[in-house]
């Protein structure tokens, strides 16, 4: 059957392809719990039922506050079949941002994952008039438990009406708003509806290399657009989704399940990365030697064999000596990693991609649910430091200030109940402001290149990009964040966070006593050892872009200690005010 709204992914499943017992898999007391196609739409059906016997309409909003497991996609379907409107939210935000979403939004029932968040909402519930009802996924004392709900459902059966619902749905019905997490100020609620995402589902789904013998990781929050639409594009071309138990055992769950394909984002990448080296620096004599060899070979990979020859011999002896066994070590499997939320580093797309392990990268936002451009396996739509072409029925362009803009059938309707920002987001052309910057590639790719609002003038009136110096400077495996500012002064300076395990493993093999990272970074060798990394990474610039000078900083950057959005980008104005003293101290 044709899918044209959401919940036509489940019969078109169960029509499409061979009975499986994991079309979806959570971990559930240390196991894997499975569920087949008619047990997922059988769970969905009855949520709906009961749903509906609550007195819930088309329209009304309905919240998901949630790690990553089966039953999210459950209650997704169950509220998109009867018309009502799903609000994901992530599990990592404050008491205030809840309130303000749950109320803004006028949410009438919340469905939460576990006793923690159940005790934060709980707390709010008093100051939220529309809330009539919480559910949990977790057995927690006193809550009401989804299976309580699944009972009612089961006694209260009403198929002929779903189907009587879902016949008056239109594609252009809204589906979900989603808040974003945003860098300044409260979060906008992205009004996307079915054919927003369907559009994106079916302009994507011939970029994985297999079927539904296929297995994919899930690890990244579906409450936000990238993994959620990813994981309906799994479900359309009958890819099992399994989802990681959180974000420290995915190295276990990748050993477990051997997947085909994830997504990610560059942090987790580069954490990869970075341990694998780690590794290779505790080798000693000619395994060293011959580990880093490899690794330089991978370095300089290029795509369709366009480094010749002897390259390509020098590339066989790497991959079997060393770069096969990176593969081996993330469950052998993998044909395809999927990168987006930020900017990757060139040199990591080219290690993995020499070690088998390719990796696309894609862009969007989501306002644009989300995909604008992505790379895909075909030749000539992946080009090392692009993010692809356009995606098919999504025109782009380039502003005269540079900025990207886009129009298709991906683009939002607009914020909810903020008529005057989604006039500024989405002009009377029709055409989306992204508010990044970017140029196309002679091949067609798409490259960004900055934020437009994030580039400062110096005082001398040198316009920096900071994401372009922090993208270079990241790539020093001493260095995990780099925050660069400048607006208005001299020069660029930089609060910098070190890679604090990789510095421990410097520190073991130059045998200094590494005691405390706050006591380790005052120490002068460590400092004068983080400024050869920034010597070196200022080569790549011009003298009025180079980082003049650095401050160090004892705590990496957390989503919970707020210098990272839940999609893991910098949050620039509670940086700046949180390390105010550093920031002054780096122009004084």
């Amino acid at each position: 059957m044709e899918v044209t709204r959401l919940f036509d992914i489940l019969p078109h499943y169960k029509e499409n392809y061979k009975p499986k017992d994991d079309v979806l898999a959570g971990k559930e007391n240390g196991e894997w719990v499975k569920y087949n196609i008619d047990q997922y739409i059988e769970i969905s059906n009855n949520i709906s039922y009961a749903l509906l016997h609550l007195g819930v309409e088309k329209g009304d909003k309905i919240a998901s506050i949630s790690n990553n497991r089966p039953e999210w996609n459950f209650v997704d379907m169950a509220i998109m079949q009867i018309g009502a409107v799903h609000v994901p939210i992530y599990p990592t935000i404050s008491e205030s941002e809840y309130r303000y979403i749950l109320n803004h939004a006028e949410v009438k029932y919340v469905f939460i994952s576990s006793k923690t968040l159940l005790k934060k909402i709980e707390h709010i519930a008093p100051d939220i008039p529309s809330l009539k009802g919480i559910y949990t996924f977790d057995k927690v004392p006193k809550a009401n438990h989804l299976s309580e709900l699944l009972e009612l459902g089961n006694k209260h059966s009403a198929p002929d009406l779903v189907k009587q619902i879902k016949s008056t749905i239109k594609t252009s019905d809204l589906v979900t708003l989603i808040y974003t997490s945003g860098t300044t100020g409260e979060s906008k609620g992205v009004m996307l509806t079915h054919n927003n995402i369907v559009s994106n589902i079916l302009a994507t789904k011939h970029i994985p290399p297999m079927g539904e013998e296929g297995r994919a990781l899930s690890y990244l929050p579906l409450c936000h657009i990238y993994e959620r639409m990813l994981t309906y594009m799994f479900q359309y071309v009958g890819i099992s989704i399994y989802y990681a138990e959180n974000i420290g055992t995915i190295a276990d769950n990748i050993k477990e399940i051997r997947p085909d394909l994830m997504s990610s984002v560059p942090r987790l990448l580069e954490k990869v990365y970075d341990k694998i080296i780690m590794k290779g620096r505790k080798l000693k004599g000619i395994k060293k030697g011959i580990f880093f060899w490899a690794v330089n070979v991978g370095l300089r990979y290029e795509l369709d064999n366009r480094n010749g020859f002897f390259y390509g011999i020098q590339l066989k002896i790497a991959r079997k000596l060393v770069l096969s066994k990176w593969k081996a070590g993330l469950g052998g499997r993998f044909q395809l990693i999927v990168s987006g939320g930020a900017a990757l580093q060139e040199r990591l797309a080219r290690v993995f991609t020499a070690a088998e392990i390719p990796i696309l990268e894609g862009y969007g936002l989501t306002e644009t649910s989300p995909v604008i451009a992505v790379s895909t396996l075909k030749k000539g739509e992946r080009k090392f430091g692009a993010v692809g072409p356009p995606i098919p029925g999504v025109s782009v362009k380039i502003a005269d200030d540079g900025e990207i803009l886009c129009k298709g059938p991906n683009i939002m309707e607009g914020y909810y109940k903020q008529p005057e920002l989604t006039a500024e987001a989405i002009d009377e052309e029709g055409w989306f402001h992204t508010g990044d910057l970017g140029v196309f590639e002679k091949e067609g790719q798409l490259k960004i290149t900055g934020r437009k609002k994030e580039i400062f003038k110096t005082s001398f009136g040198k316009y920096i990009s900071p994401q372009v110096l922090e993208n270079k400077f990241n790539e020093s495996p001493f260095i995990e964040t780099t925050v660069v500012f400048g607006e208005n002064q001299k020069y660029a300076a930089a609060l910098i966070v070190p890679q604090f395990e990789h510095l421990r493993s410097w520190c073991g093999v130059k045998e200094i006593e590494y005691t405390t990272d706050a006591k380790m970074i005052k120490l002068p060798r460590i400092k004068k050892r983080i400024q050869k990394e920034i010597d070196f990474y200022n080569q790549f610039f011009g003298k009025t872009e180079q980082i003049a000078k650095v401050e160090i900083l004892e705590k990496p950057f957390t989503v919970d200690s707020g210098e990272l959005t839940a999609k893991m980008s910098l949050r620039r104005n509670t940086i700046a005010e949180k390390y105010k003293e550093e920031v002054a101290r780096l122009f004084n």
